[in-house]
């Protein structure tokens, strides 16, 4: 159990578990969707507009929400090896090209 609060770069640095990965892979397809019924290039009714528009904005929250999501049994511990404080160690010194 995860005994530390995390900040918003630990959580994007650590890897994703595997059902909200495909959250968040729904959620951009859903937001695509929503992106072509709005600026689509023919006249279409105002309510397909809209739900385009809800589209947009749902898919897009679930994938912003879903990329922060982590395990918290697991070790913080990104894909690379690299333990999230180390990562942000690096950010803070401004060695981002080490990463």
């Amino acid at each position: 159990m995860m005994d530390k609060k995390l900040t918003v770069l630990d959580r994007v640095t650590l890897p994703t578990p595997r059902f909200f990965r495909k959250v968040r892979t729904i959620g951009a397809a859903l937001a695509a969707v929503g992106g072509i019924l709005v600026t689509a290039p023919v006249a279409l009714p105002a309510v397909v507009v809209a739900i385009g528009g809800y589209l947009v904005l749902a898919g897009s929250v679930a994938a912003a929400v879903s990329s922060v999501a982590v395990d918290p049994d697991v070790a913080p511990v990104r894909a690379d090896g690299r333990t999230a404080a180390e990562v942000r160690d690096i950010v803070e010194r401004g060695d981002a090209a080490s990463l």
